[in-house]
């Protein structure tokens, strides 16, 4: 038999083990609820359209030549130089927004083909983008 000494340190050991549980799965689902992957074009092409009910973020670079202007609307195609995906957003872009230059879009997928945008990042250059798009581009490119 343990005595009260023992049963005590048990006790408090099993309290902090079963908290640190119940913490360390809260944090697991509010991090899958809130982190957001980048997607190419060419992953959004291979993902069924039904993996996209909620904000992504894509990213590639502003195709040359693409960027229209209306209004308070802006429409351009992000490309990965194999896909590409048409992407509409009303507001402000950065003043680092350009053609040809590294972009982040975050939004929802209209469809494969169509990106409605939310918020749009831009990067100084391609030194500044996510080591996953970079490299994704870098294949692509080739």
């Amino acid at each position: 038999m343990l005595n009260i000494k023992t049963k005590n340190r048990l006790l408090i050991f099993l309290s902090i083990f079963a908290l640190s549980i119940i913490l360390t799965i809260f944090l697991f689902k509010t991090l899958r609820n809130n982190v957001l992957y980048f997607y190419s074009p060419s992953e959004v092409s291979k993902t069924d359209e039904n993996a996209f009910k909620n904000n992504i973020r894509l990213g590639g670079m502003v195709k040359p030549g693409s960027v229209e202007t209306d209004d308070n609307e802006i429409k351009f195609i992000v490309t990965d130089y194999k896909k590409e995906i048409i992407v509409t957003y009303r507001g402000t872009v950065p003043a680092l927004f350009a053609e040809g230059k590294g972009v982040v879009a975050e939004g929802r997928l209209k469809d494969k083909k169509f990106f409605l945008a939310k918020r749009i990042l831009a990067k100084h250059d391609e030194n500044y983008m996510p080591p996953e798009i970079k490299e994704s581009l870098k294949q692509n490119a080739k």
